[in-house]
């Protein structure tokens, strides 16, 4: 247990710490994407792959708690779409871990994020009529399968073209963040034995860092369902669209 206490080594790292719990809570019950910003932060706390470890625990206790709130308005039918070209970007990302260094494993976090960032301003220029017409294309839901469980096996940062996928079919704000939640919950409690056996970048003192900053996820979760059932639709895509940029300009600053 004591050893625990060693992976943040000062106060102000707590304050972080705790502060990225309370975002990942807002993130999985009403505010998507601000929980992508503590992703640069925990790679500064931790190192870039390790944290991806530390950062995954806090997520499956924040998806239980969205899951249960959002038991009933998720689609399944959006989650199936998406799901099996999910597993095969999980698979090339969990190979490409084990052949690259800290630091490259930051850049490709943060090329993840753009990413996802320049498919979000991009169809936010193309009309409506030809962006339904390429939601309907059979290849479109695989694709970004496919990009999704890249980018949460490689970094916990599928958040933005999550959005971005969820944005372009035109859901509301409700379905939105419940179809989100259930999908990313299914990839995230997939990954706990393939970072604990491949990666080996789980621990029992993460663990068990985790389990004390439980009630600021809980506060987190509080604070995004309130931010949710107060938040208009159109600012709702505003403040999604910001956080990614956000988040984006952190990683690579940081």
């Amino acid at each position: 247990m004591t050893e625990a206490w060693q992976l943040i080594s000062s106060p102000w790292g707590w304050i972080l710490y705790f502060f990225c719990a309370i975002l990942i809570g807002m993130s999985k019950t009403g505010v998507p994407n601000i929980g992508t910003i503590a992703v640069p932060l925990f790679a500064l706390l931790f190192g870039a792959k390790y944290s991806t470890g530390i950062i995954l625990l806090l997520l499956c206790f924040a998806d239980l708690i969205a899951v249960i709130y959002y038991r009933k308005e998720f689609l399944w039918n959006e989650i199936k779409m998406l799901l099996p070209a999910a597993v095969v970007g999980m698979a090339i990302g969990l190979i490409l871990g084990n052949y690259i260094n800290d630091s490259l494993f930051k850049v490709v976090i943060g090329s993840c994020i753009i990413v996802g960032i320049c498919t979000m301003l991009w169809l936010e220029q193309v009309s409506k009529t030809k962006q339904d017409a390429l939601v309907r294309k059979s290849w479109y839901s695989p694709v970004f399968g496919l990009i999704l469980g890249f980018s949460t096996m490689i970094g916990n940062a599928a958040g933005p073209a999550l959005s971005v996928y969820m944005l372009s079919k035109r859901l509301n704000k409700i379905t939105f963040a419940a179809t989100s939640a259930w999908f990313i919950m299914l990839l995230n409690f997939t990954k706990i034995p393939l970072q604990a056996f491949v990666w080996k970048n789980l621990s029992w003192q993460g663990f068990y860092i985790n389990i004390v900053a439980i009630p600021f996820i809980i506060l987190g979760g509080i604070l995004g369902i309130w931010i949710l059932k107060i938040l208009p639709e159109a600012r709702f895509r505003q403040l999604i669209i910001s956080l990614v940029l956000l988040s984006a300009v952190m990683l690579i600053i940081i």
